[in-house]
């Protein structure tokens, strides 16, 4: 039997009818079902769609929510607005949209938190001009530029005084404290915000009052007839009720002071006056009375040799500067001129003098008041 190959190539056998044999092609690795492939392919293009979906629409609540925080606000006219202390992001966001100084209290709040100013808000009063937008509002607030109440009290009133005006401010809170000494209180400008309490105000004057006194005491000239800081207190408030004249009172404060040294009563009026009607003061219109010059207080100098038991009043730097250091003479009297100030002695002659040409003055103005009103 012979046997044919094709150059080599390949087995030209036939099997018994005939036939050629081939060999068996390599098995192939199987296939995914067509039915599978199809499930991924739309569930990776619906997570992608879904994601870009997400994302747009993120996209156009974070641009409809930052053109809404920087737009101009639903205000036509300036408002002010309160923040009470310790008061949260969605407090003052649901505060600020009822009082219609904001649109949407939620926007508001979303964008101070996105900001990074949740926590940057400061208690206060505050103005917001017309139109202002939500980010000037959370900027305003930032700023804790709030709006400031001026409570003042002048040189020379008495705690009773200051109580009263501090217990008729609309724009504190709270209770009065107990009264303070007499002459504790220092008298200046205090600014303060809406709300704030009416111990912490006192608390304010009375801390400022004992940091001022004790500066001017410590450097006070060291030959004054003058035993504590009490007394140097009290001196100084007779010389705040004395005159009013800032220029002046160095000169009084002499006179007191070289009085105190030779042993003489003070015959201060502002101390008799104190003694008979306390720091309410005396009533306005009513006239000094040779009762109350006569009184048995110990408030009442042309009764008592020294100073009294305490202040007549709360006295300002100028009038302690005036007792720390007072105007070196030899005067010991000093009676009103007529024009608001006053004319100073050294002797019981020279002011007596001064006194008489006093009251030729005022008789001189009765008259000329009667003329004048046809009396």
């Amino acid at each position: 039997m012979n046997d044919h190959y094709a150059d080599g190539s390949g087995d030209d056998r036939r099997n018994p009818r005939g036939r050629k044999f081939q060999s068996s092609p390599a098995p192939k690795p199987p296939r995914r079902s067509r039915h599978s492939r199809n499930q991924l392919v739309i569930f990776l293009n619906f997570c992608l769609t879904a994601g870009l979906f997400v994302l747009l629409a993120v996209g156009a609540i974070l641009y409809w929510g930052k053109s809404e925080f920087e737009r101009p606000g639903p205000l036509t006219k300036e408002a002010t607005y309160v923040v009470p202390r310790s008061t949260g992001v969605s407090s003052i966001a649901s505060g600020l949209e009822s009082e219609g100084i904001v649109s949407d209290a939620q926007v508001f709040e979303y964008g101070v938190r996105l900001s990074g100013a949740g926590g940057q808000l400061k208690a206060g009063e505050y103005a917001f001009p017309a139109g202002a937008s939500m980010r000037q509002v959370m900027e305003k607030l930032k700023s804790g530029e709030s709006i400031m109440h001026a409570v003042t009290i002048p040189e020379g009133w008495t705690v009773y005084r200051a109580y009263e005006r501090i217990a008729n401010a609309d724009f504190l809170t709270g209770d009065m404290p107990g009264e303070v000494p007499e002459g504790t209180l220092k008298p200046d400008t205090y600014l303060v915000q809406r709300g704030t309490t009416r111990k912490e105000v006192v608390r304010q004057m009375k801390g400022a009052q004992d940091q001022l006194v004790e500066e001017i005491w410590e450097g006070r000239e060291p030959d004054l007839p003058i035993k504590d800081i009490g007394q140097f207190i009290t001196l100084a408030s007779i010389v705040e009720r004395e005159t009013g004249i800032a220029g002046e009172r160095p000169h009084v404060a002499s006179v007191f002071i070289n009085r105190l040294k030779k042993g003489m009563r003070l015959d201060s009026d502002p101390t008799f006056l104190y003694g008979v009607y306390g720091g309410e003061g005396k009533p306005s219109g009513q006239p000094v009375s040779q009762s109350d010059k006569d009184s048995e207080t110990p408030y009442n100098t042309y009764k008592i040799r020294g100073l009294p038991p305490g202040p007549i009043a709360n006295p300002g730097r100028a009038a302690l500067e005036a007792v720390a250091h007072p105007l070196e003479t030899d005067d010991l009297f000093f009676v009103a001129d007529g024009t608001g100030g006053h004319v100073f002695a050294s002797s019981l002659k020279e002011h007596n003098n001064n006194v008489a040409k006093y009251r030729a003055l005022q008789r001189q103005r009765n008259a000329e008041e009667e003329a004048a009103s046809g009396g």
